[in-house]
């Protein structure tokens, strides 16, 4: 099982409808920075919150000067494309250790650790699943139930996010701590 190898690994769901048009204005630079996004999210009605989540493309960790960077960065460049009208609230941030899984890569790095998936029409009637990532293949993300393995479509999959657990803190603070160590 691996989506790392080709282009099926970088198919991604990381934004729809005008969030989804703020990511193709601001991902080309964005990568060239250095980072990929994760999620773009437009929200509420009044006064709108573009929220903008990324990481870094090397997997380094995220420091809150990276997300005043890309705040920066994407605030000159929505001045000028002007994508949103009226006056918006614009959020950038990490990811998370709980973080959501948008790429379908997401499924194969982090494969060995829980998390929650909710489908757009049901599988075996039903629409929420819980259970260990067990990677993918081209078209398919692989789920540990307690019942046994499941494959779910990746297309049908509307959204996914790690579970916070006891290991998934302890692959983060080691993760942190290696990280700490390579640039001592």
């Amino acid at each position: 099982m691996g989506g790392s190898e080709g282009a099926p690994a970088l198919r991604s769901k990381t934004s729809e409808g005008k969030a989804a048009e703020v990511e193709r204005l601001i991902g080309p630079t964005l990568t060239a920075m250095g980072y990929d996004i994760v999620r773009v999210q437009l929200s509420g009605d009044q006064r709108p919150r573009l929220q903008i989540m990324a990481e870094h493309s090397d997997g380094s960790e995220m420091i809150v000067d990276n997300c005043a960077e890309i705040s920066r960065t994407v605030s000159a460049l929505l001045d000028v494309e002007d994508p949103i009208r009226g006056s918006y609230h614009l959020e950038v941030s990490s990811p998370g250790i709980d973080r959501p899984l948008t790429r379908l890569a997401d499924f194969d790095r982090f494969a060995g650790f829980e998390a929650r998936l909710e489908l757009t029409v049901p599988q075996d009637g039903r629409r929420r699943f819980r259970g260990r990532l067990k990677g993918t293949n081209e078209e398919e993300v692989c789920v540990e139930l307690p019942e046994g393995e499941i494959w779910l479509g990746f297309d049908q999959i509307q959204r996914a996010k790690l579970v916070l657990t006891d290991e998934l803190l302890a692959a983060s603070a080691n993760k942190a701590r290696d990280g700490q160590r390579s640039s001592d």
